[in-house]
């Protein structure tokens, strides 16, 4: 049975609606299902991964592995979100064991990632991202940002370990989960926004 789009706003998102817009480029690369295990070619066994894909009433999406800076105290230098000084970041080195490509985060400390997957949010579309509750039950954080309807790029995500330990982050395999609100269109989408057409790579605050 093919379920038809209603005519009244959706609200929450379902699956099916999230797989028809990304049909129109609102996600891409694009996975239909839910991805739960690396694929073994690459691994040579077939591992557990952080899932990602499609979910019941959202998407999963994937930590992409070219650019993750963790922060770093420098002497004399204080962080300034109107005037960012990226001293403060240090790129992460990128890793692989069979488990699968990781970077480290360290106890207590702070990073910038950004998803591989490019989105284009419809006008009448927000999004919420939050993160993922195997991650959390490690200390991890991600910091919950919202979608502004209209805006499009690759999302940088904030992610913070709360523990005193270092934790793995997996690149390729799920970071986050995004919730797609949809509605009449607004007045004021996010148009020519400061964070509009952000490319693959981490984008730091900008005033």
């Amino acid at each position: 049975m093919t379920t038809t789009a209603p005519t009244a706003p959706l609200g929450l998102m379902p699956d099916w609606r999230i797989r028809q817009l990304a049909e129109d480029g609102m996600i891409s690369p694009f996975e239909p299902g839910k991805i739960r295990k690396i694929d073994e070619e690459v691994f040579g066994a077939a591992m557990p991964a952080i899932s990602y894909g499609t979910s019941s009433y959202g998407y999963d999406f994937t930590l992409s592995p070219q650019d993750f800076r963790v922060f770093h105290r420098v002497p004399g230098l204080i962080v300034n979100p109107k005037r960012f000084d990226e001293r403060c970041l240090k790129t992460a080195e990128l890793q692989q064991d069979l488990w699968g490509k990781y970077f480290i985060l360290p106890g207590h400390s702070y990073a910038l990632g950004f998803l591989v997957e490019k989105q284009k949010l419809p006008p009448n579309v927000t999004a919420l991202y939050i993160g993922k509750s195997t991650y959390a039950r490690c200390g991890i954080i991600v910091n919950t940002t919202p979608g502004e309807a209209g805006w499009e790029g690759h999302l940088t995500v904030e992610i913070s370990n709360s523990s005193g330990a270092d934790v793995r982050i997996y690149a390729k395999e799920g970071i986050c989960q995004g919730m797609f609100f949809e509605g009449v269109p607004c007045d004021q989408p996010y148009g020519d926004g400061k964070y509009q057409s952000q490319e693959a790579g981490v984008t730091v605050a900008r005033g």
